[in-house]
């Protein structure tokens, strides 16, 4: 009945209609002082902490946001983790800081350090590469598509929650407000296309674009300013070409052969076999303008020339390649000036979608220290798609198909034991319990869930996910951060599925890790002949409702003090004793250790009377299916030998099995089928005896 009505408390504050407030975006003075020089924060855009960045010229540099508002993914206790992110204008990771969380195994178990330490990995990542987290676990593939990033050993699941919020929420900016980003692999020259192309050829595909601007145009865009007059020759000749540009894509081999002598394309493709992301433009320029300004520098942006696709800009830079036009071109293109640029296909460029070329016309004005007027000439083009090709992205691998991946082989020994120990509790409980070596067994038992379970898998349950299974439920959230660690969700169950047959039985007394050490300091207590405490019955029945008062605690901390969590749930020592292999703070130590000290002279004191999984797990043994501990009428009266043997108070005065105490160690059913231990069996063996006598 307590537990029933603990249950129903639970289940009454999670049905509550009040929902709690979500983190406000940080202040335009906190964020400010995070972000990385040269950067300076811009103008919030939006209302889920978004901002631009600029650079120290007051020029846009890129985006800041943080990944709460936009991916609010809950994490192992029920909030989202929270990350500034700054990312430039062509895809790349600036910086990525942890702001706020609540990871259990990080806010005092492994410390902070390494969660940060994380973060620093998507520097210089761009996110139109396939970013995955590897585990200690993970059998990563050198080389591929893949770019992999190291997780943190113990802490698998909350890097892997953090990694997701991550993409998701700078994906969601890419989308929004880089349009322009490529987001998966970029398009290549298709190196299987091959097509004899002449120059009449690429003018009538339009796979050559001529752009013209007569010298009339450029004087009416400088009608009205002050270097209106500045150009003479414009106004003497006005109909004559000021720009007459010729623009070519070069990347696909067919189009190179059809421009390019055979030298030309001979050097072009050995540059693109060491540059093999860069997409060359050759730019012919056969007018008066010309390509670049007087102090242009080879190998280096062009001063005059700029681009842009779908509103970002696209960067520019000379090749240094040596060119040799095709001496079947029109003879007026080789009296002009030809360049070969390149652009990175990695930022976001797609030479089959349209792109914009800026030409920049500028004018003098005054022969001492003269003053520079500019207007800007555009034209806009694009390449026939069927010149190259685009890899398919690698399908993203939802992030429990990876925890399976990574653990696959600890899953399966887990399995395997899993399905042992449950067959032969089921099927050979009896044959156990009456073993004469059953103390040993039981022993190794516990032995293998401590070191396999607990320390190799980090497999112990924790009263933390029961808060962040409540916290999603309440908050209604998403119950995803359970399949981020398939290791425990897989004795989780096993232990629900055991309430069934069992109750709390199977997990309290057979796999859980630190109920496993607490006999093990037991057995010890014994070995070494220390006094050992047994309450009566009425102490014992007293002590056993704290747990559910402090289960109760917990939850009611999930409504009204959610910020003091993280600290009642260290009320459980698991993650100091298993996490953490007792590297922690001394006070922590301390306390796991004289846990386990009273576990000397006190049977099992944490599981019995303060453990809040242990109060779930006895709401557990209510749904039990079946008394699967056999009794007799004379169980309780006369014989009360079954329960002053049970160490865990777990059997009434009358016989009867307390079920959601029991912790399965076996003892009564030993004594039970044992005619030399149960008492209505001694006496029925001797009155058989005494008839036979007579």
């Amino acid at each position: 009945m307590r537990a029933l009505l603990v249950l129903a408390a639970c289940l009454g504050l999670a049905a509550s209609p009040l929902a709690p407030a979500r983190a406000e975006p940080l202040s335009r003075d906190r964020l400010g002082a995070l972000v990385i020089p040269p950067f300076l924060l811009g103008e919030q855009i939006n209302d889920q902490g978004v901002w631009s960045l600029e650079n120290a010229g007051g020029l846009p540099a890129g985006y800041a946001f943080e990944t709460e508002p936009l991916a609010p993914l809950p994490g192992f206790a029920g909030a989202p983790i929270n990350a500034l992110v700054m990312l430039d204008l062509e895809g790349n990771f600036l910086d990525v800081q942890l702001i706020a969380h609540n990871e259990p195994i990080f806010v005092s178990g492994l410390g902070e350090a390494a969660f940060e330490a994380f973060f620093t990995q998507y520097r210089g990542r761009n996110i139109a590469s396939s970013l995955v987290v590897g585990t200690p676990y993970g059998a990563a593939e050198e080389g591929g598509a893949l770019v992999y990033l190291d997780g943190v050993t113990k802490a698998t699941a909350s890097v892997r929650i953090a990694h997701e919020s991550i993409l998701a929420a700078t994906l969601q900016i890419a989308r929004d407000k880089m349009r322009g980003l490529a987001t998966g692999p970029p398009a290549h020259p298709d190196p299987t296309v091959d097509e004899p192309l002449t120059w009449d050829d690429l003018v009538a595909q339009g796979l050559a674009t001529r752009f013209t601007v007569r010298n009339a145009e450029v004087d009416a865009r400088f009608a009205g300013t002050l270097w209106e007059d500045d150009d003479p020759v414009a106004r003497a000749e006005p109909d004559a070409p000021y720009l007459d540009l010729w623009i070519v894509d070069i990347g696909p081999r067919s189009i190179a052969r059809a421009v390019l002598d055979r030298d030309g394309v001979a050097e072009l493709q050995s540059f693109l076999a060491i540059s093999d992301f860069d997409e060359p433009l050759l730019l012919i320029e056969t007018g008066r303008h010309g390509l670049v300004g007087p102090d242009f520098v080879r190998n280096t942006a062009p001063d005059w020339l700029s681009a842009e696709q779908f509103g970002l800009p696209v960067a520019l830079r000379d090749s240094d390649l040596l060119i040799g036009l095709n001496p079947d071109l029109p003879a007026g293109l080789h009296d002009g000036t030809a360049m070969i640029l390149r652009t990175d296909r990695r930022l976001g460029f797609d030479p089959t979608e349209p792109w914009t070329l800026h030409v920049q016309a500028n004018r003098a004005h005054g022969s001492f220290r003269p003053e520079i007027g500019s207007v800007t000439l555009s034209t806009t083009q694009s390449t026939d798609p069927r010149f190259f090709t685009r890899p398919e992205a690698p399908a993203p691998v939802a992030p429990w198909r990876e925890a399976l991946r990574d653990r696959r082989t600890d899953l399966i020994l887990l399995s395997a034991g899993l399905a042992a120990l449950i067959t032969l509790l089921a099927l050979r409980q009896s044959a156990l319990a009456g073993h004469r070596h059953l103390t040993p067994i039981r022993l190794g038992l516990l032995a293998a869930m401590t070191v396999f379970v607990g320390w190799w898998g980090q497999g112990q349950l924790s009263i933390v996910t029961v808060i962040g299974v409540i916290r999603a439920a309440y908050e209604g959230g998403s119950f995803a951060f359970l399949l981020y660690d398939p290791f425990s969700l897989l004795i989780w169950g096993a232990a629900i599925a055991g309430f069934v047959i069992w109750g709390r039985a199977l997990y309290c007394g057979w796999l859980c890790p630190f109920g496993a050490l607490q006999e093990f300091a037991h057995h010890i207590g014994r070995a070494l002949r220390l006094p050992q405490i047994e309450l009566d019955r009425d102490w014992d029945k007293r002590l056993k409702s704290l747990k559910y008062i402090v289960l109760a605690g917990l939850i009611a901390l999930i409504f009204t003090a959610p910020q003091h969590l993280d600290t009642a749930a260290e009320v459980e020592p698991f993650k100091t004793a298993i996490t953490t292999y007792f590297l922690r703070e001394w006070y922590y130590v301390a306390y796991a250790a004289g846990l386990l000290l009273l576990s000397a002279v006190l049977f099992k004191g944490f599981c019995r009377y303060l453990c809040p999984l242990g109060a779930v797990m006895a709401i557990g043994g209510l749904v039990r299916g079946r008394d699967w501990i056999a009794r007799r009428a004379d169980c309780g009266s006369p014989c009360q030998l079954c329960a002053v043997r049970c160490k865990y108070g777990a059997i009434r005065r009358t016989g009867a099995v307390q079920y959601d105490e029991c912790f399965g160690c076996l003892d009564c059913v030993a004594i039970h089928d044992d005619p030399g231990q149960c008492v209505p069996l001694v006496l029925a063996a001797r009155q058989q005896t005494g008839r036979a006598a007579v």
